[in-house]
């Protein structure tokens, strides 16, 4: 992608991309290679530092090229060892990146756009609309900060960064050409070498993107289902009523079976007290999925100012996980990690403002709504 000096930013070439612009320097092919190495394995963002490049195309690269990724604005680390990036990208917004350990793996969470169009009801991403679609350079650039700011540059077998999941903010079908790029880099052994098994693209359902994805990739597949059926998934996730559950579930199931050998669809289901969280939920969602080979997460709600929702207790959340449990599906419960910097799932906003500063903006903007709807609501409810 060309920005406004005229230069092309060379972090978000995939391989074969990368191979076209030096065909059209008059350049080996083979070079690619070498500077996709320097960049994803080393780095590194100054051609002058590429010490098996001659000076002379050093020179040409400096006068047409660039290596530049988001700008990091803070980096927060939770006291359960997560940790949050918030950075700035072109259009001036700002998105966050999150990094989780836990049992000997390092998931990052990934965003794809600057806010999201899909407002579902429980995500606070949601709630601020959207603002602009990342490129392809933005989007492994989260990748590319991440794995410097562990020091696993140069290229470690044992690595920080073990499984990408576009599970951050925006919906990453939306942005379908850029996240494809992304996600090519992050396999490549030339780029991050993550096995198609450990990246995983989480959506809320966009039909055609979905049969789309069939055709150019393999890697894993999440769908954000957060309800058992039509009537409450349209209130949860708008997106529904265009690409409703009978539609839905078997574009995913054909992009299951596509892969050609044994894998599953992960389910992700958020947990909110008195919405989903009943036992009547949890046997619709048994038929539902009966022909759907997957895995289910479960994913209590993470409070955010104003949102109306809460956490379900315990109990019920137990309750939830042994009735799918036992009709022989594979539940796992998520364990809130993050949620002291509000990295938690569905905490992302974007907003480099103090958690003061963003309550009050959620506060506001809800009792306002509530006004013009003439609804009186505590402004302690939470």
């Amino acid at each position: 992608m060309t920005d406004t000096t005229g230069k092309i930013n060379l972090l978000g070439l995939t391989q074969a991309k990368l191979e076209a612009f030096f065909e059209e320097l008059g350049e080996k092919r083979f070079r690619a290679g070498q500077v996709m190495k320097w960049i994803h394995h080393f780095g590194v963002d100054n051609f002058d530092d590429m010490t098996n490049v001659g000076k002379a195309l050093r020179d040409k690269l400096k006068a047409c090229a660039e290596i530049r990724g988001p700008e990091v604005v803070s980096e927060d680390i939770s006291k359960d060892g997560t940790r949050k990036w918030v950075v700035r990208v072109a259009s001036g917004s700002c998105v966050e990146t999150v990094y989780i350990p836990q049992n000997g793996r390092g998931t990052l969470c990934v965003s794809s756009q600057a806010g999201c169009a899909l407002d579902c009801s429980f995500c606070s991403t949601g709630k601020q609309g959207f603002n602009s679609d990342l490129t392809a350079a933005e989007i492994i650039g989260q990748v590319w900060i991440a794995n410097k700011s562990f020091g696993t540059v140069p290229a470690k077998v044992d690595r920080a960064i073990t499984n990408v999941v576009m599970m951050g903010m925006g919906e990453p079908l939306l942005n379908f050409d850029n996240v494809v790029d992304a996600m090519t880099l992050m396999m490549d052994d030339l780029g991050y070498g993550i096995s198609k098994r450990k990246v995983t693209l989480s959506t809320s359902g966009v039909v055609p993107m979905i049969e789309k994805l069939g055709q150019v990739t393999d890697v894993a597949l999440a769908l954000s289902l957060h309800a058992p059926n039509d009537e409450l998934r349209n209130q949860l996730v708008p997106l529904n009523k265009k690409y409703p559950l009978s539609v839905l579930l078997p574009a995913c199931n054909a992009y299951i079976a596509g892969l050609g050998e044994k894998r599953f669809l992960t389910i992700e289901y958020t947990l909110l007290k008195d919405v989903n969280d009943q036992p009547e939920h949890a046997r619709q969602m048994i038929e539902l999925l009966r022909e759907t080979p997957c895995k289910i997460n479960l994913i209590p709600f993470n409070p955010f100012p104003y949102s109306g929702y809460e956490r379900p207790s315990n109990n019920a959340i137990r309750r939830f996980q042994d009735l799918l449990h036992n009709a022989g599906y594979n539940v796992t419960v998520r364990t809130t990690r993050g949620e002291d910097i509000d990295a938690a799932c569905g905490q992302l906003v974007g907003q480099v403002m103090d958690r003061t500063r963003r309550s009050e903006r959620y506060i506001a903007v809800r009792q306002l709504a509530d006004e013009q709807a003439g609804v009186t609501v505590p402004t302690n409810r939470r």
